[in-house]
């Protein structure tokens, strides 16, 4: 099984070298920063507000548009992703924008072996949660680069989500299992890049579905306090066909509006030192 693990990480980190330039050249959001503007919703900024001289470790980063939002509000930021290119494009916007951050290439597994020191601030969010094999080994990595007292968040597709298909137009029915199950799913057919509908990665996706009793258990377990979770109805990407803008790159289901989470939202703080 080990083997299987290795061989579905080696491929996403090679998945998502490959889509690094698509997104570095489709995301609205690095226009949006080119503009002076920040990419991250006002629930991420309420909940970690007020960050300025704050220092804040941002896991599964990508191409680092959150990462540089939360520089320009004032925080001392480092960025994590496992993909060299992503890093790569990361520093070269961070140059573009004359912003003040750090970024490292690692896994999140592997990150105590490449990075020291405590933060203020853990963050993570938007689509990160299925490329994690071992919940209870991220939770541990949250914990370990914590400040004590200090305040772990994510924002995230709701795990829900995981077991619906449109079924018929307008219409969402049960069709994955929710509850995890150790072995990835593979993803390998023709649909378009999320970011760019002209494009169609060359590599499949191995993801992992995680519930929300295995979210909150695995910080739990890492010695967290879970100090809020929200539920939303709106979502940050199209997860289905007949989904609709509620609100500037933001999604809705008329059909489940107020009926089906989309979105759900969680803090957790490290015990402060007695």
């Amino acid at each position: 099984m080990a083997g299987t693990y290795e061989q579905a990480e080696a491929n996403n980190q090679a998945l998502w070298d490959e889509i690094a330039p698509v997104h570095f050249r489709a995301y609205p959001e690095v226009d949006i920063l080119r503009e002076g503007g920040i990419v991250l919703d006002q629930l991420e900024m309420d909940a970690l507000a007020p960050v300025e001289g704050k220092t804040l470790l941002h896991l599964q980063c990508h191409i680092g548009t959150d990462t540089l939002s939360w520089a320009r509000l004032g925080a001392t930021v480092t960025g994590v992703d496992f993909s060299g290119q992503s890093i790569r494009y990361a520093r070269m916007l961070q140059e573009e924008l004359e912003l003040e951050a750090t970024f490292v290439e690692a896994s999140v597994y592997d990150l105590p072996k490449a990075l020291e020191g405590e933060f203020d601030f853990v963050y993570t969010s938007r689509g990160v949660l299925c490329w994690l094999r071992d919940l209870n080994a991220w939770a541990q990595v949250i914990a370990l680069f914590l400040k004590p007292g200090g305040i772990f968040y994510i924002m995230e597709t709701h795990p829900i989500l995981n077991a619906l298909e449109e079924t018929q137009p307008g219409e969402l029915g049960f069709v994955h299992p929710y509850f995890h199950r150790p072995e990835p799913a593979k993803w390998d057919d023709d649909d378009p890049d999320y970011a760019d509908s002209s494009y169609v990665s060359q590599h499949p996706s191995y993801e992992w579905d995680w519930t929300i009793s295995d979210i909150l258990t695995a910080l739990l377990k890492a010695g967290l306090t879970i100090e809020s979770f929200s539920e939303h109805d709106r979502l940050f990407w199209k997860r289905f066909p007949s989904m609709e803008p509620c609100a500037k790159r933001w999604y809705h289901h008329p059909n489940y509006t107020g009926k089906l989470p989309l979105l759900f939202a969680l803090t957790a703080r490290k015990a402060s030192e007695r």
